[in-house]
């Protein structure tokens, strides 16, 4: 299966640098350009399906990029960003005061920590690995899109990769931007990462 990944376009809260877990919002006017972009990128790729996260965000993008293959979008809840519980919808200056001590203990602490009234990275992986198991199975010689998150989707190339979780921390996911995961008899290939090239012109 080839499995290309790609996370939603802006959303108002990504603009204004708030936690944006599950809280469920649209995206901007940027991010539905953002999103037809994506589209029209993949417009010519073969698509056995197309997956995403139930949140809004995910869901507007993923129409964008099922529409040129007449299909449906397939809701997945494992597809979903990071629970951030207590710390959604927070700004980084709304977090120190509250938070301090809990985001010194995330920034060198271990998979399972969990976020104050949310998850941990680590049940994160958990239920977006097994969402990537259940399409792998499903299109073995297939090409699907995945729409999810930044966390979501960087937890499931370091399980791809059989990295750790820890170097969580090195990757960077853009907004709107493509990786691709091959996976066969010798296991998962990464072959693209974090690409935006389809986002330059009129950006």
């Amino acid at each position: 299966m080839r499995l290309i990944l790609a996370r939603h376009g802006e959303t108002v809260w990504n603009r204004e640098g708030r936690i944006m877990g599950q809280s469920d919002i649209e995206l901007t006017e940027r991010g539905r350009e953002q999103a037809a972009r994506l589209g029209a990128a993949l417009k010519d790729e073969e698509l056995a399906a197309v997956y995403s996260s139930p949140l809004r965000r995910c869901r507007e993008t993923a129409n964008e990029i099922a529409r040129p293959h007449n299909l449906e979008v397939i809701p997945d809840d494992g597809l979903m960003e990071l629970d951030a519980g207590d710390l959604d919808g927070l700004t980084v200056d709304e977090l120190m005061p509250r938070y301090g001590e809990f985001l010194k203990k995330w920034a060198t602490g271990g998979p399972s920590l969990k976020v104050p009234g949310g998850e941990s990275m680590a049940d994160l992986q958990g239920r977006a690995w097994a969402s990537v198991k259940r399409v792998a199975n499903l299109y073995v010689d297939g090409t699907v899109v995945v729409v999810s998150h930044s966390l979501a989707i960087q937890s499931i190339v370091c399980k791809a990769l059989d990295m750790s979780l820890s170097n969580l921390r090195r990757l960077r996911m853009d907004l709107a931007s493509m990786s691709i995961l091959s996976f066969g008899q010798e296991g998962a290939l990464l072959l693209l990462y974090n690409d935006t090239c389809h986002l330059e012109a009129g950006t």
